[in-house]
């Protein structure tokens, strides 16, 4: 009797183990394969941080690329210009103009380029304070404020730097040289020489309500 109990007891322990080893082999079943699956869970995680990765206030638009050549000794060299506007659309932008082999690399250097020129833009209820003129070689710019609703009536280069710079609200005329570049800077002069009402105030010793009245 005690042999057989004993017996018992062994078939027991046995049936446990092959339970326990069964067990471990459905947990290991259940794991992920290595493969497409796992790469693709990894890409989703990669793309999910991307996303919730911060966007910069910062805003590029390029405005013109052109492929130029330089008489080099031994023949010309081919070489890239990108006329690039920078701003934040809160009163702040910049002009960057430069060359280089390829575009992607002359994109890059005028985007830097407009970050080092920018300047700060008086904003008066969405549009100017008053009207301007500013010149850039064989080229002008005329601008004028505009009342609310008017949008920004301009074109090409004027109308990027004139967006970019946060201004809803505007009316604007390109005169004389129709290259961009002279158009983007003559606009950025107009704009450096706008002067707010409480600045003329002070230059003159006046209250702002004296000089408005």
């Amino acid at each position: 009797m005690e042999e057989k109990e004993i017996q018992e007891v062994e078939t027991v322990e046995n049936t446990e183990a092959v339970e326990t080893v069964e067990a471990q082999e459905t947990i290991v079943e259940e794991k992920p394969a290595k493969g497409r699956k796992a790469s693709r869970g990894k890409g989703k995680r990669k793309i999910e941080t991307v996303e919730n990765a911060p966007q910069s206030e910062w805003k590029e638009r390029v405005v013109q690329i052109r492929r130029v050549t330089k008489v080099v000794k031994g023949g010309k060299k081919l070489s890239f210009r990108a006329i690039v506007i920078v701003g934040n659309g809160k009163g702040q932008v910049g002009v960057g103009c430069a060359k280089a082999s390829e575009v992607i690399i002359a994109i890059q250097k005028a985007i830097a380029e407009g970050r080092k020129n920018l300047i700060s833009v008086p904003i008066f209820k969405t549009t100017i304070p008053h009207p301007i003129v500013g010149r850039s070689g064989a080229g002008s710019v005329m601008l004028r404020p505009a009342s609310q609703g008017t949008g920004v009536i301009a074109g090409g280069a004027v109308r990027a730097v004139l967006e970019l710079a946060g201004i809803e609200n505007i009316l604007s005329k390109s005169l004389g040289s129709k290259s961009p570049l002279n158009a983007a800077n003559a606009t950025l002069e107009a704009l450096k020489e706008l002067r707010t009402f409480g600045d003329v105030a002070k230059k003159r010793g006046l209250s702002l309500k004296e000089m408005l009245n």
